[in-house]
Order: structure tokens, then C-alpha cells, then sequence
């Protein structure tokens, strides 16, 4: 297969459509640059909430990748399977979560687990539920540095407030998670600029607890827009997650980063019933489908045409009266997800494509809100 038709099935029929297609030699080169960048596998904890794959959660163990972040019970239960040795669930829990969690902690021993907390009140619920366990629990210290979602306001209180949750006998702070998700400029150096600014007061606070006498503090920070960014300090770890498929979102929005793309959505002409337009099988379903009607899907074998309406089995293109008169029913698509991460979770499994042959299924374990806990 040539590499400008990578994407392309040598025999698209023994594939059912709508379709999600991997390319393992892409993942694996974008794990190479993730480490490249890093410059040591040891400094990534990479999200796994774009994939939820045990299969590519396994590609990077087998890269020395060994430490992963998550959102959900069933991500961390399906990282844990897959040998993991420490786990970041970064998301704060509330007690009915908490409870679930426990059982999971119970149920790989030799896994190191930890959540977030950014309040007094959650993290007393948390010692109250180890301290039953008689476990102690490992929390981060999820600090909000602009983006305003979740996490303890960056400042002279954040001080404080590390402090204080030191004080729970049955909880050990691991350190700081600084998600800057709000950053996403497209122009680099303002896209720096804005990062580094949004850091400072995390430096202070950390400044200010060494020099006090508080034990070591780990950092880990940003996301894919600001993964280059944070990779220049060496003393924050690092937690990527769209880099390993990548999309057309981040493709377009932050062009200078080397990763590729690597997972695909095969779709076919389902109708052409109206002059200058084709319909397709990707509907609501099929691909993420939060971002406007013009934000969907790129299609990478068709040019010159607009994506026009979708419902929940169904796509609507505009295309040239060439092209339609030369694509026939059941044509295939292949198309990039705008938004790869919420695209993969709509797939039992990805069909997994090697030298343009589907040589495995990659269940999409983790799609799950709750598997055994």
C-alpha cells in the first residue's frame, strides 16, 4: 500500500460499514515521538480515554510506558488487566464512585492506584473509606490553573490547602494534576506563552513546599496542545492521550507536533437519490457529534465537498456531479473523526489494519461505564 493511500482495505467488502480502522504502525510511530519528545518513557502518564483499547495500552508497556491516566472505574479496570503498574484516575470521586473504586485497589494489589481530590470535604470521605479498608490511598491534588471545570484555584491558598490534605492519616499526596485543557491557541508561541503563564503559580506553590521541608511532589501536567510545552521542564510528568491516533481537530490545530493519524472511519454511499449529493451510513452513531455539521469528519478520498446534514444512521454530503455520477452505491469512505476520543467510544471494536488487511479486532473494552466494579 502506498503510503498516500494508507488508509485504503485491500478488500473494503470484508469489512461491514460504519467501521473504525486502526493502524497499529501508526500507533506505534506516535508512541515513538510521544517518548521522543518526553525524552523518557518514565516521564509519560498518557490518557487513555482516547482509545479505551487494552490492545494499545499494551503497545506502550511494550515501549516502556508503564504509568496511564484515565476518567472512568472501567478505563482504570481495563489498564489494570493489561499489566499497568500505576494508575492516575483523574477524576474526583464522589462516595458511591469511591466505593467502586476501593474494590477495584482491592482487586490488583500490585497496581499503584490514585485519584484527585480539590476540596476538604471529598478528601475526608476518601480517609474515611481507606481508613475502613484499613488502607492508605494515594490522592493528587487536582488544581484548576485557568481552565475552570474541576480542580483547586491556582494561588497563595493552594499552599494551604496541599497542607491540610496532608494531614488525612489515611491519604498520601502524590503530588499536583494540572490540566490545562483551556489552552488551545493555534499559533505556538502564544500557545506557550499562555502555558507557561498559567504554570507559574503551580511553581510557586512547589517552591514554597520544598522549602518548608515537604517531601517529593510530583507534577503532571497538561494535556496534547501543551504535551511539547510541559516536556521542556523536566520536572513535570507528562500526559498526552490524542497524540497516539490523532484527528482531524488537532491535525489542523496544532501542526507543528510530528503525530500522525491512525484510526479511520470506513463508510459507504448508502444513496444518491439527489443531484450533487451522496449519503452515507455515518450517522450520530458513527462519529462524535458535538462540534458543528461542518466539524464531523474529513474524508480523505474525496475532494470539494461539504458535509450537509446528519441524523443517527445517516450522513449528507454535497458533492460535485462528477463525483457523484463516479462514486456508486456502496462506494467506500474513509474518513478522520474531528474528534477521535468520543468517536472511538460509539465502537464495540476496532477492526486493527496491517499492509491493507484486517488482521485482528481491538475490542473497545474500556467503552463501558462499569465492567466488574
Amino acid at each position: 500500500m502506498q503510503e498516500g493511500h494508507w488508509y485504503q482495505l485491500n478488500e473494503p467488502d470484508q469489512v461491514d460499514s460504519p467501521a473504525l480502522l486502526v493502524y497499529p504502525a501508526r500507533i506505534l510511530m506516535n508512541i515513538r515521538e510521544m517518548i521522543r519528545i518526553a525524552g523518557d518513557a518514565e516521564r509519560l502518564v498518557p490518557h487513555v480515554k482516547t482509545h479505551k483499547m487494552s490492545a494499545v495500552i499494551k503497545l506502550q508497556l511494550q515501549a516502556g510506558i508503564h504509568r496511564f491516566k484515565c476518567a472512568t472505574i472501567a478505563e482504570a479496570e481495563m489498564v489494570a488487566e493489561a499489566g499497568a503498574s500505576e494508575i492516575l484516575l483523574a477524576y474526583q470521586l464522589n462516595k458511591t464512585k469511591a466505593e467502586r473504586f476501593l474494590k477495584l485497589i482491592a482487586a490488583f494489589p500490585s497496581v499503584r492506584f490514585a485519584s484527585l481530590v480539590d476540596n476538604l470535604e471529598s478528601a475526608g470521605m476518601l480517609d474515611g473509606l481507606y481508613e475502613k479498608a484499613d488502607r492508605r490511598g494515594t490522592i493528587f491534588i487536582d488544581v484548576d490553573n485557568g481552565m475552570h471545570r474541576t480542580g483547586f484555584p491556582a494561588g497563595d491558598d493552594l499552599v494551604d490547602f496541599y497542607r491540610k490534605v496532608s494531614m488525612f492519616p489515611h491519604l498520601a499526596v502524590g503530588g499536583f494534576h494540572v490540566y490545562d485543557g483551556h489552552i488551545h491557541e493555534k499559533q505556538f508561541a502564544e500557545r506557550k506563552a499562555l502555558c507557561l503563564q498559567a504554570f507559574e503559580p503551580v511553581e510557586k506553590a512547589i517552591t514554597t513546599l520544598k522549602s518548608s521541608g515537604s517531601g517529593p511532589i510530583e507534577v503532571i501536567a497538561g494535556g496534547s496542545p501543551t504535551f511539547p510545552i510541559h516536556a521542556q521542564n523536566p520536572a513535570v510528568s507528562l500526559s498526552p492521550g490524542t497524540s497516539l491516533l490523532w484527528d482531524w481537530g488537532y491535525q489542523a490545530l496544532l501542526p507543528e507536533q510530528p503525530f500522525i493519524q491512525a484510526a479511520v472511519l470506513l463508510t459507504r454511499v448508502i444513496s444518491k437519490n439527489t443531484p450533487g449529493q451522496l449519503t452515507t451510513d455515518l450517522g450520530h452513531k458513527s462519529v462524535a457529534a458535538e462540534n458543528s455539521i461542518t466539524h464531523r469528519v474529513s474524508f480523505l478520498n474525496l475532494d470539494h465537498y461539504e458535509v450537509y446534514a446528519q441524523s443517527e444512521e445517516h450522513l449528507v454530503i454535497k458533492v460535485q456531479e462528477t463525483d457523484r455520477q463516479r462514486l456508486q452505491i456502496g462506494d467506500v469512505l474513509y474518513g478522520v473523526p474531528y474528534h477521535i476520543c468520543p468517536s472511538v467510544a460509539l465502537y464495540e471494536a476496532a477492526q486493527a489494519v496491517e499492509d491493507g488487511k484486517v488482521t485482528a479486532q481491538w475490542p473497545v473494552e474500556a467503552r463501558n461505564r462499569q465492567n466488574h466494579f
